[in-house]
């Protein structure tokens, strides 16, 4: 894969967040200039990196209806939750990306969902829509992580092909921390998917059979 492109930070502003729970945290956003999909991703910075540590870095792929509306067919409003909590706590960035639906976009996605009611995993309903199981590419996760001076990451994610690409985009992932297990009755068979499809790091056995 080739290098990306350099990006630069654009403009930086602080904004405190209050989640649904009533967790707080002041987040310091980031846009940038010279993306290389052109898309309209930011970072947020949390807490402080100890002098010498590593930066926590959480790639959160934008999803409408988990983080916003709470959806129970995911588990992506309970990721971002838990990130920006662990990522305040560890000093490090969350990238929020503008990937819905894992790169095919909002109306995809929801046709995806009523296939999936038809029996079909999350995988299986997108290729029937004639799109990729995943259509992320993160070039430009890696090129805001460099313009951030985050060169060297501990990654906050269960899923494997992050830190593939990662690495392969010049950013070195020190290690792969997963997230939580969120589960729900609603999102059982979309997590088992994840781990039996694209061996997400998801410890479900424990929980279900």
């Amino acid at each position: 894969m080739p290098q990306p492109g350099s990006a630069t930070v654009r403009s930086r502003v602080r904004i405190p967040l209050t989640f649904p729970d009533g967790y707080r945290a002041d987040a310091e956003v980031f846009t940038f200039h010279g993306l290389a999909d052109g898309a309209e991703h930011i970072a947020l910075a949390f807490g402080e990196v100890p002098q010498g540590g590593t930066p926590l870095v959480r790639l959160h792929s934008e999803c409408l209806t988990g983080d916003v509306f709470g959806s129970d067919r995911c588990d992506c409003g309970p990721q971002l939750r838990e990130s920006v909590e662990r990522i305040s706590e560890a000093g490090g960035y969350l990238l929020y990306l503008r990937q819905e639906g894992r790169g095919i976009g909002l109306y995809n996605k929801l046709d995806a969902y009523a296939l999936q009611d038809s029996g079909l995993d999350t995988y299986d309903a997108n290729t029937a829509l004639g799109l990729p199981e995943d259509g992320r590419d993160y070039t430009a996760a890696a090129q805001m992580l460099t313009a951030l001076g985050a060169a060297g990451i501990e990654l906050l994610s269960n899923n494997p092909d992050k830190a593939a690409q990662l690495a392969c985009l010049g950013i070195t992932v020190e290690r792969r921390t997963p997230t939580g297990v969120h589960l729900s009755a609603s999102n059982v068979r979309y997590l088992r998917a994840k781990v039996e499809r694209t061996g997400h790091s998801i410890e479900l056995s424990r929980l279900v059979g």
